[in-house]
């Protein structure tokens, strides 16, 4: 009997060492999905729920070896990109990924931590926008990181949709916009980019004080989708799915903003 062959996924991001974002996150979350999860790592962080009291990054010569150890032998059918760190580590990104062709590219531009570290400077921004947005098949940005990137404030829905659909013109990608960080209910706003198709997606806000990771969260779990051979839409609703589960079955650890339960549906 000819076996099923396992879909991989690879995260390019940071590590926490507290296990409720970055890598750790993304690959608890693969596992979740069925996915066989890989990963890059750029960055080490000392963190905890109650912030981040340090951050070592690897060398560019290393980064680019990981990257090249994964696509020389295990070909990942989706790439999902995370915290990066380090302006200089963006041209060794984007460079290697075009070098292999990578597909199913699901970038969740990282620029600060929940805690409010800024984890990338204006012309690492600047670069991010220019060089990976363009490659990716989603941006996944949340209203604040798009304020940011557009220089302005978003407070409405129009506003939130104008946002996305300018962004995805700009980059010639297709944008997630999330509205977790705004007031009522956590709604989302999905620009595909080619079909021009302009798509809210409803989401309910829970009362909950455990969040931590659930913007890696989120893009891993599109990731490992889009792997599995979901169309894009379908990858977001069933991602958004799981992390509603994920802040419904509460779990209580550390003293400040725990982390998500990414085992509620073992």
């Amino acid at each position: 009997m000819e076996r099923e062959k396992i879909k991989a996924v690879l995260t390019i991001a940071g590590s926490d060492c507290s296990g409720g974002a970055g890598i750790q996150a993304d690959l608890k979350t693969m596992t979740m999905h069925g996915a066989y999860g890989m990963s890059v790592i750029t960055a080490l962080t000392a963190q905890n729920t109650t912030g981040i009291y340090g951050v070592h990054t690897v060398t560019e010569d290393f980064l680019k070896r990981q990257i090249d150890s994964i696509f020389t032998d295990i070909v990942p059918d989706a790439v999902k990109i995370g915290m990066i760190g380090s302006k200089f580590f963006i041209d060794v990104i984007a460079e290697r990924l075009f070098y292999y062709r990578a597909k199913n590219i699901v970038f969740d531009p990282v620029l600060a931590s929940t805690s409010g570290t800024e984890l990338l400077d204006k012309d690492g921004r600047k670069d991010l926008e220019e060089k990976l947005f363009p490659m990716a098949r989603l941006v996944t940005p949340n209203r604040p990181e798009a304020e940011i990137f557009l220089g302005k404030k978003i407070e409405t829905g129009e506003q939130v949709a104008a946002a996305a659909v300018e962004i995805g013109q700009r980059y010639g990608c297709s944008v997630l916009l999330k509205g977790g960080h705004g007031a009522g209910q956590a709604d989302d706003f999905l620009y595909e980019q080619k079909e021009n198709r302009k798509i809210w997606i409803s989401g309910k806000r829970y009362l909950v004080s455990n969040t931590h990771g659930t913007g890696c969260t989120l893009s891993s779990a599109i990731a490992a989708n889009l792997a599995k051979g979901s169309n894009l839409e379908e990858s977001v609703r069933m991602a958004k799915e799981y992390i509603n589960g994920a802040l419904q079955n509460e779990i209580y650890l550390g003293a400040g903003n725990g982390p998500l339960n990414h085992m509620w549906c073992k």
